[in-house]
C-alpha cells in the first residue's frame, strides 16, 4: 500500500507541476531546470563524449521542453518525456557528426579522455577515504568511463540509462522506442562489450613499459676499437 500511495502522490505532484508549466509559471520552469539540468547534461556528456556539445544540447533540450510542454498530455512520466527529447537530440548530433566527419578535422582528438562532464557524478567520493583510496577509485571510474565511451550505440545509451541513470526496463523501452525484449538484449550485449573493452584496456596497460626506465638504465657506451 505504501508504494501505491507514493505513486499516487508523485502523479498528483506532477499533474500540479504540469498545470503550472502550461500556465507559464516562472517558478515552475526554474524548478524544472534546477531538477533536471544536471542529469540531462550528464546523460548527453556520456553519450556524446564532448562536454561543450553536451552543454549546448542541454540548453536546446530545455528550449524544446518549454516549447512543447502544452503538447505533453501525460502519455508517459514527465521525466521519461524529457529524457526522450534529450536522446533524440543526441542521436541527431551523432548523425550530423557522421555527415560532416570527412569535411572537418578535430583540433582535440583526446576529448574523450579529459571529459570531466562524463565523470562529474561519478567523481564524488566518500570523504572518509584516504587520498590513496580516492585516487584509486577515481582511476577505476576513469577507466570505466573511457571503456564505456568505446561501446557502440545503441548499447552505450542503454547501459547509461540502466546502470547510471537507474531507469527500469519498461522506462528505457519507452524512452528509446523499442520493445522490452530489445532493451534486455541490448543490455546483455552492452555489458559484454563493456567487459571486453575493460579487458583490452587492462591488457594494454600491462604491456606498457614504465616511464623513465630507459633513463635509469642507459645503454652502455662502446669504445671504438683501436
Amino acid at each position: 500500500m505504501g508504494n501505491i500511495a507514493s505513486t499516487l502522490a508523485l502523479a498528483t505532484e506532477e499533474s500540479a507541476l504540469l498545470a503550472e508549466l502550461c500556465a507559464g509559471s516562472e517558478d515552475a520552469y526554474n524548478w524544472l531546470i534546477a531538477h533536471y539540468h544536471q542529469p540531462i547534461y550528464s546523460l548527453l556528456a556520456r553519450s556524446l563524449r564532448d562536454p561543450d556539445v553536451a552543454a549546448d544540447l542541454t540548453q536546446e533540450v530545455f528550449i524544446k521542453v518549454f516549447r512543447g510542454i502544452r503538447g505533453f498530455h501525460g502519455e508517459s512520466s514527465l521525466r521519461t518525456w524529457i529524457y526522450r527529447i534529450a536522446l533524440r537530440e543526441a542521436s541527431n548530433q551523432r548523425r550530423w557528426w557522421a555527415r560532416h566527419r570527412q569535411q572537418e578535422m578535430s583540433l582535440d582528438q583526446d576529448v574523450g579522455e579529459a571529459d570531466s562532464g562524463c565523470r562529474m557524478r561519478d567523481m564524488l567520493v566518500d570523504p572518509e577515504e584516504s587520498p590513496l583510496d580516492a585516487l584509486m577509485q577515481a582511476e577505476v571510474k576513469e577507466r570505466v568511463a573511457a571503456a564505456l565511451g568505446r561501446v557502440a550505440e545503441p548499447f552505450r545509451t542503454t547501459l547509461i540509462l540502466r546502470e547510471i541513470e537507474g531507469f527500469g526496463y519498461e522506462e528505457i523501452a519507452e524512452i528509446v522506442g523499442v520493445n522490452l525484449g530489445t532493451v534486455k538484449s541490448r543490455l546483455v550485449r552492452g555489458r559484454a562489450l563493456l567487459k571486453n573493452e575493460l579487458m583490452v584496456q587492462v591488457a594494454v596497460t600491462q604491456q606498457e613499459p614504465e616511464a623513465g626506465c630507459e633513463s635509469l638504465y642507459p645503454a652502455p657506451a662502446f669504445e671504438e676499437a683501436q
